[in-house]
C-alpha cells in the first residue's frame, strides 16, 4: 500500500491512532463510522503495510525525575558514505539518543538527546568526539520549555 491508496477512512484510523493509540476498538470503529470487524481490518493492514509502526505510551519525563533535553546539529569530518554509516551505526546504540535525522543544508544530523543532567549530556558528547564516529564538530540547543508536541495532522499530508 502507498499513500494514494489510502481513503478517508484509512486516514481517520491513522489519525485518531496518533492521537489516542489505547483507544478502545469499538471506539476507534465508532469514531471513523465503520463497524468493529472491518475497522479492525483495516487496522491490521495498515500494520502489515508498515503505516503503523507500534503504539507507545507519551511519558512525562519531569514526573519521572529531573532531566535535560537537547537538539544536537552535527557536522562530520568526512561525507564518504562510509563516514555516514560509521556515525549512523554508532549514534544507533546511544541510548540517550532519541532520535536522529540526516538533514539537508550545513549540518549533517540533527540529534535529539534526553540525559539526567547537563553534565551527562557533555559526558555523552565527549565520548561520541573520542570514538571513531567522525563528529567535526556540534552544536548543542536545551530545551528550556516545550511549547508544541504533537503527532502531524494526517490531513496535511494528503497533499
Amino acid at each position: 500500500m502507498n499513500a494514494t491508496r489510502l481513503d478517508a477512512r484509512d486516514i481517520a484510523i491513522l489519525a485518531t491512532l496518533c492521537r489516542e493509540g489505547r483507544i478502545a476498538k469499538t471506539e476507534l470503529a465508532a469514531r471513523v463510522n465503520l463497524s468493529p470487524t472491518p475497522c479492525w481490518e483495516r487496522m491490521k493492514r495498515l500494520e502489515q503495510v508498515g503505516l503503523i509502526r507500534g503504539y507507545r505510551a507519551e511519558i512525562d519525563l519531569a514526573g519521572i525525575g529531573p532531566h535535560v533535553q537537547v537538539f544536537v546539529t552535527v557536522e562530520l569530518e568526512s561525507h564518504r558514505a562510509e563516514s555516514f554509516q560509521i556515525f549512523e551505526r554508532t549514534v544507533a546504540r546511544l541510548d540517550a539518543v532519541t532520535g536522529c535525522w540526516a538533514i539537508g543544508g550545513g549540518y549533517d544530523y540533527l540529534m535529539q538527546v534526553v540525559a539526567p543532567d547537563v553534565a551527562a549530556f557533555q559526558t555523552l558528547m565527549d565520548g561520541l568526539l573520542e570514538s571513531r564516529a567522525g563528529v567535526r564538530r556540534y552544536y548543542s540547543y536545551i530545551v528550556t520549555k516545550p511549547v508544541k508536541d504533537e503527532p502531524p495532522a494526517m490531513g496535511l499530508l494528503r497533499g
